[in-house]
């Protein structure tokens, strides 16, 4: 099989082929529809997946299925825009997915996860699919670990951020509205809120510092995440 297919530029005959060598199957994870502030838009982690999943493609024989372009996000419900689903919902697509596909050979799976609170509903996938599938997804918050130390600036973030801008500015600049970009999310804990004392209040549904991002900044933290995830997918493969 060639490095790299689109399952959905495929026919079937073209799909049956491609399975019958059991290839690791790679599914892109990103919200088409979240809020990420005012300089990002809604399909900030759509883009995200996509760009991983078309760099992977060009260095291993996978096949990348369609993008799941909805999940679990329930920190973001405020903010006009925003899809969450159901977490049995959200673990129920994924677990779908891979029985679909496996039934024509694929035993492997791994999802580009662009989220943190999809990780609960990945981890019950895993658990929920035959013994001879095997499941694994990108954790960003162990990807991250690899950064060289002090390359983020800010004190405190995790949405719409430092890091999440500077990635933004280095695969997708042209999206990226950084005159608009605010530091916010400083007070209070919990989920996102719009509203003060209920949560973690951030009137622009950002957390942490996106005005300290830049696309250096961003070109450092794609290849760790690509590295990261390839090094996964070997894995899988081995």
């Amino acid at each position: 099989m060639k490095p790299g297919v689109k399952l959905e530029l495929l026919n079937w005959i073209e799909a049956e082929q491609c399975f019958a060598a059991d290839p690791v199957v790679v599914i892109p994870l990103g919200a088409a529809a979240k809020e990420h502030g005012p300089h990002l838009p809604l399909n900030n982690d759509a883009i995200i997946a996509g760009w991983l999943a078309d760099e992977i493609m060009q260095r291993l024989p996978v096949v990348v299925a369609p993008l799941i372009n909805a999940s679990f996000y329930p920190a973001f419900t405020e903010y006009p825009g925003s899809i969450s689903l159901r977490m049995e919902t959200a673990r129920d697509i994924v677990v779908d997915t891979c029985n679909s596909l496996s039934a024509f050979g694929p035993t492997r799976f791994y999802v580009i996860n662009t989220g943190l609170s999809t990780l609960r509903p990945l981890a019950e996938a895993a658990t929920l699919l035959d013994k001879n599938i095997h499941l694994d997804y990108l954790n960003l918050d162990a990807a991250l670990q690899a950064l060289p130390e002090g390359l983020l600036q800010q004190g405190y973030g995790s949405h719409a951020d430092e890091h999440e801008t500077s990635l933004m500015l280095h695969i997708a600049p042209r999206v990226v509205d950084m005159s608009r970009a605010v530091d916010d999310g400083a007070e209070g804990e919990g989920r996102l809120t719009r509203h003060r004392g209920k949560g973690t209040w951030s009137r622009s549904g950002v957390f942490g510092q996106p005005t300290l991002a830049s696309a250096d900044k961003g070109r450092v933290i794609a290849e760790v995440l690509l590295l990261h995830a390839l090094a996964q997918i070997e894995r899988l493969d081995g």
